[in-house]
């Protein structure tokens, strides 16, 4: 594993170089991949990212600047904020044995680059890229603004507990430059689509509670999507929403992403640990966030689920 001041040196030494973001990717994989970019060309180097067909209104903006054009050809190969090969998108998979340098903050990364740095104590793969462009040279507000929303987004607005004073440290060094932070909260934190409310209601309307109501199943079928006509906008981070149920603290959502394939995420407090079940069905995460895919229909796939969370928490009522 490298240290800090050696994955910067890696950077520093790169050219040419293509970067990597998960599946349906969040702010931090944005985030954390726009600033490096950014960062690199402002060394004179040549980077891009790789273009992902998962990105939402709000992630799109952050990461379009630096999408890669068609046919090129890096020398090197990064990935930020991806815990497994699993996650790499399709036009990804060819460079899953090509990763010259992976950097990430998940507990459950898997080591598959050629090098790695990892730090899981981070709030987000955000923090991390900020020290590495901290250690390459002065973190200007381009590199800033997108930093801010990978930092932001995986912690909450600094309202999960991952949050540390590091993380307030970091998004003030941020401010500092002078971004339109506002802007970025206003859209990911205060603004919700009449269709994502509409998502919100029946979920909540069919939610089930069980192990004496402190876990809640929230679920979004294909045909909720369908029925309000959703996008993966309206959709985007709905796993937050049965951590805000009073006396709940094990929020399980789970998302139909094709026909019996359900996509679930974990939000838990300190008597469950979501990475070790989902690690029980093939994911990971973090210790209060983790996410894991299974295909079965609903009801095969919750008790999977349930039972999974039986064998991780002793006391777990089914």
């Amino acid at each position: 594993m490298l240290t800090l001041r050696e994955a910067a040196e890696r950077l520093r030494s790169f050219d040419n170089v293509l970067i990597l973001t998960h599946i349906r990717p969040d702010g931090d994989t944005v985030g954390s991949a726009a600033a490096l970019c950014a960062g690199l060309r402002a060394l004179g180097k040549t980077a891009y990212l790789l273009p992902n067909p998962g990105l939402t209104d709000t992630t799109a903006p952050y990461f379009r600047p630096y999408a890669a054009w068609a046919g090129f050809q890096p020398e090197k190969v990064v990935s930020v904020d991806i815990a497994t090969t699993d996650l790499f998108p399709e036009n990804a998979k060819p460079y899953a044995d090509r990763v010259d340098l992976a950097i990430d903050h998940h507990p459950s990364f898997e080591g598959f680059g050629r090098e790695n740095y990892v730090r899981p104590s981070a709030a987000a793969t955000g923090e991390i890229i900020y020290d590495i462009l901290a250690a390459l040279g002065p973190v200007t507000a381009e590199m800033a603004l997108p930093l801010y929303v990978a930092v932001s987004t995986d912690c909450g607005c600094f309202a999960y507990n991952n949050t540390t004073a590091y993380t307030h440290a970091v998004a003030a060094a941020l401010l500092r430059t002078g971004i339109g932070f506002q802007t970025v909260n206003k859209t990911f934190f205060r603004t919700k689509t009449r269709k994502r409310l509409a998502l919100e209601a029946a979920m909540l309307s069919g939610v089930e509670y069980y192990d004496r109501e402190r876990a809640a199943v929230l679920s979004v079928p294909l045909a909720l999507i369908d029925r309000v006509q959703a996008t993966e906008t309206d959709a985007e981070d709905l796993s937050a929403l049965g951590g805000q149920i009073e006396g709940v603290d094990c929020a399980v959502t789970m998302r139909e992403l094709r026909p019996d394939v359900w996509k679930f995420s974990l939000r838990t407090g300190p008597r469950v640990n979501a990475t070790k079940v989902c690690a029980l069905l093939g994911g990971g995460g973090h210790a209060a966030a983790a996410g894991c895919t299974v295909e079965a229909p609903f009801e095969e796939a919750k008790r999977r689920m349930l039972e999974a969370i039986a064998q991780v928490v002793p006391d777990f009522i089914l």
